[in-house]
């Protein structure tokens, strides 16, 4: 139905309440009128628009322009019918017009449709028309006009917030219905899946030749596979991207990946970067660690700065080896890592020794 919809029943019953309150007035003074038939002609047409428009606007296809510019013409033509019916002196002297805050209806139905500047047109309009009848600016003219302005402006801003609220809450009901099916899928993909790559590997190393390969490239894809059902896609700010997701699919037997549990929101440029000079360091471990090496990433994201920490127990740096590649035109050190880093302006160090492994830290500086 919308949150909305209360908002137009709300306009209806104001159009009802301003119309009994217009009709006790014609009671009382309709005796001064100079066409009382034509007034009480009026009054029947402001009693059945009221009608036709609350049946009109409650269904959400009503409340198009053509109905709303027909609902500013009619409550327009009542007004400048006073013209007919009420003396000119009167009006003149401030006395009261034939639908009175009658009149307020089509500016609130128009500002809770197209907002505070339609609102403000439709008051502006209805204001005109009421300074044609009284012929100078009076203290009614002015008073009456500013009302409606302000109302059409509360109105307006009272829609934009529930348009707000709305969209907000739609979010909300996909995400929710998202992250369930996520589960429903994980819950699957554990008692299925999971399982079964998690045999193969336990019975391809049991039989050991090709069969003990087969069970180790099972034993990854397990654990990719379970690192992207663990980790939940929380939602993130706009142009963000949580860290643990793209660093949890490097994580395999041979490498673990340790992160915090809540998200790790960084600009996406920022993350993809980073990531990507972790990637190059896993790559590193195997190339130059062997095939036996393992590797331990580990996050951790401070007030000012988020760390990620990569090491390994293969064989370490011997001294001054990265200024040899370097000079050689090995730049993968030097580029991949440290450039990018430098370009986040971050830091990189890098612990090394022969036969103690190596342990690069990139440390990245949050944004403010």
């Amino acid at each position: 139905m919308g949150l909305q919809a209360p908002l137009w029943r709300a306009v209806t019953v104001f159009r009802v309440a301003a119309l009994v309150y217009a009709t006790i007035l014609m009671l009382a003074g309709f005796r001064d009128f100079t066409r009382p038939l034509l007034g009480w002609a009026v009054l029947a047409a402001m009693v059945a628009w009221t009608a036709v428009t609350g049946v009109r606007y409650h269904d959400p296809a009503g409340r198009n322009r053509a109905w709303l510019a027909a609902d500013l013409a009619v409550t327009l033509a009542c007004l400048l019918a006073s013209n007919l019916v009420v003396s000119a002196e009167r009006l003149a002297s401030g006395g009261p017009t034939l639908p009175m805050a009658w009149v307020a209806g089509a500016v609130l139905a128009w500002a809770l449709r197209g907002g505070r500047r339609a609102g403000g047109i439709a008051a502006l309009i209805l204001g005109a028309a009421d300074l044609f009848l009284r012929g100078e600016v009076t203290s009614a003219t002015a008073n009456g006009t500013v009302l409606l302005l302000l109302a059409g402006g509360v109105m307006g801003y009272v829609s934009r917030l529930t348009d707000d609220a709305e969209s907000r809450m739609q979010r909300a009901v996909e995400l929710d219905a998202a992250t369930r099916e996520r589960e429903r899928l994980a819950r699957g993909i554990h008692d299925s899946v999971l399982q079964v790559l998690a045999l193969v590997q336990r019975r391809g190393t049991e039989l050991g030749g090709e069969a003990a390969e087969l069970g180790r490239l099972a034993g990854e894809q397990e654990a990719v596979l379970r690192s992207l059902v663990g980790v939940q896609d929380e939602a993130a700010a706009a142009g963000s991207a949580d860290l643990r997701l793209l660093l949890g699919r490097y994580g395999s037997p041979r490498v673990t990946v340790a992160m915090p549990a809540t998200p790790v929101l960084l600009p996406a440029v920022v993350a993809a970067e980073l990531a990507a000079a972790a990637a190059s360091a896993l790559d590193n471990v195997a190339v130059h660690c062997g095939p036996g090496a393992r590797a331990w990433v580990l996050v951790e994201q401070e007030p000012d700065a988020v760390t990620v920490s990569i090491r390994d127990d293969g064989p370490g740096i011997v001294s001054g080896r990265l200024a040899e590649a370097a000079a050689s035109g090995r730049l993968g050190v030097v580029q991949s890592i440290q450039g990018r880093i430098r370009d986040l302006g971050g830091a990189v160090a890098i612990t090394s020794g022969p036969g103690q492994g190596t342990e690069v830290e990139l440390r990245v500086p949050l944004p403010r």
